[in-house]
């Protein structure tokens, strides 16, 4: 999967229902859940349930850094 792919498969859901994992550092995850409402060329970003807004890089998704998921499919 290239970026430029992954960019494609999220412009695609903006508006939709997303689950993203955040893998950090030393066993460090968070999880987020919310809508995507915007992408950009290097970023997308997450409006969360609690109404935060959050950025993600695709490079992160390509790089397993962060999981996402749309109705559990995994992208």
């Amino acid at each position: 999967m290239t970026i430029n792919m992954i960019k494609d498969n999220i412009d695609s859901k903006i508006g939709d229902s997303v689950k993203v994992i955040y893998n950090g550092s030393r066993n460090k995850k968070e999880e987020y859940s919310g809508v995507i409402v915007e992408t950009y060329n290097f970023i997308f970003i997450v409006k969360t349930d609690s109404q935060e807004k959050k950025s993600f890089s695709y490079h992160d998704v390509l790089t397993n850094v962060i999981e996402v998921t749309f109705d559990d499919k995994y992208v």
